[in-house]
């Protein structure tokens, strides 16, 4: 037991030394390891439009040529038409883009 509060206390502090940018890339990193089942809720107007289930991750675009990044974030989930978080016949993986500047909200899905 107190070898493994040892690691997590060395691990801390590791994360704590490193910038946010290799913080982020780390938890990435952890996160396709073990995989996910994010919900994206897309708003407009205050109102919910659009929810996108079973994603694995957002990703930032990056530009082809000079690598820098773009104002938008794009995956892959199931278009969720019922708002039911889960996915029921008839609703298809899709890829889809957010831009930046759109109200979203990315989050765990809280049935499972």
């Amino acid at each position: 037991m107190w070898k493994r509060t040892v690691l997590i206390g060395a691990a801390a502090i590791l994360l704590v030394g490193c910038t946010q940018e290799t913080q982020n890339q780390l938890g990435r990193a952890v996160q396709n390891w073990t995989g996910t089942d994010g919900v994206l809720d897309i708003y407009s107007g205050g109102k919910l439009v659009q929810r996108f289930i079973r994603i694995d991750k957002l990703s930032t675009a990056r530009g082809t040529n000079d690598g820098t990044p773009r104002q938008y974030r794009f995956g892959y989930g199931y278009l969720d038409t019922n708002f039911n978080y889960k996915k029921d016949p008839g609703e298809k993986k899709l890829y889809f883009e957010v831009s930046n500047f759109s109200t979203y909200v990315f989050y765990e899905n809280p049935t499972d």
